[in-house]
C-alpha cells in the first residue's frame, strides 16, 4: 500500500522532486475531520431520533413515526448548527483579542 500514500498526500514520491506540498497535506487534513465531523454527527442524530420516536421497530415506519423523525431531525440540526455558531464566533473573538 505504499503506492496509496503518495497519491493521497499530493502525489507520488517522484513527482515533484520528492517534496510533498504542506499545504495540500493540510487542506487534505481538513476535509477528512469534516467528513468524519459529519458522519459522527448523522450517528448522533440518528441513534437520538430512533430512540426517540420508533417505539417498535418494524419493516416500515408509521405516519407518525415519519414526522417525529424528520422533527427530531429538524431540531437536531438547528440546535446543532446555533451551537457550532456560537462556538466560532467565540473561537474568532478569542482569537482577535489574542
Amino acid at each position: 500500500m505504499e503506492g496509496s500514500f503518495g497519491s493521497e498526500f499530493g502525489g507520488a514520491a517522484g513527482a515533484g522532486g520528492g517534496k510533498l506540498d504542506p499545504g495540500l497535506i493540510m487542506e487534505q487534513v481538513k476535509v477528512q475531520i469534516a467528513v468524519a465531523n459529519a458522519q459522527e454527527l448523522l450517528q448522533r442524530m440518528t441513534n437520538k431520533c430512533f430512540r426517540k420516536c420508533i417505539g417498535k421497530p418494524g419493516s416500515a415506519l408509521d405516519n407518525s413515526e415519519q414526522k417525529c423523525i424528520a422533527m427530531c431531525m429538524d431540531r437536531y440540526m438547528d440546535a446543532w448548527n446555533t451551537v457550532s455558531r456560537a462556538y466560532n464566533s467565540r473561537l474568532q473573538r478569542e482569537r482577535a483579542n489574542m
